[in-house]
């Protein structure tokens, strides 16, 4: 046990702490990635944002250590109402898409679907758009169902899901 958890926690909340310190332990020893997945189970919102940000690393490193986790982060950490856990999540699947079951995927976009119709956190609202439209392009059932999403965030009042929403759907067309 490294105390990852409490390691994590501290200091300015949008800083990464020990993020890249233990995102190094993890990869240099595999059997601690464990540890770090439970992080998301902590109170503190901060030792969250901070286990998000560390999932991201891991995958870009070594993606295998996610994939026996895949039904977990569709299941429990998809419930985490917290909006860096649920744009983490968008990267992911996004990241992770070859390596998913049909019914992993169907169950992401169900996750993204509903974060991208519901949530008002611009990066829960852009990295949703930006895995959703990859994955439309070879979905004409989901595309069709973005599609009017997309419109609707075409009017959003920030700049960048406006902007984003607009690209997204000229790529689709």
């Amino acid at each position: 046990m490294r105390n990852f958890e409490e390691r994590l926690k501290g200091g300015h909340p949008n800083s990464l702490g020990n993020t890249v310190e233990i995102v190094e332990e993890v990869l240099a020893q595999n059997d601690l990635f464990d540890e770090l997945f439970n992080c998301y189970f902590s109170d503190d919102e901060v030792v969250r944002l901070r286990t998000s940000n560390a999932m991201k690393r891991v995958c870009k490193k070594q993606k295998v250590l996610l994939i026996p986790y895949l039904d977990r982060f569709l299941t429990e950490i998809s419930t985490i109402d917290q909006a860096s856990t649920q744009w983490t999540l968008a990267q992911l699947f996004g990241m992770l898409e070859k390596e998913m079951t049909d019914a992993q995927i169907e169950k992401a976009k169900e996750i993204m679907k509903a974060n991208l119709a519901n949530h008002t956190d611009w990066i829960v609202l852009n990295q949703s758009m930006d895995t959703l439209a990859k994955w439309a392009k070879k979905d004409l059932d989901l595309k069709e169902w973005l599609l009017p999403h997309l419109n609707r965030l075409t009017s959003d009042h920030r700049k960048s899901v406006s902007t984003k929403a607009q690209k997204m759907m000229e790529k689709l067309r």
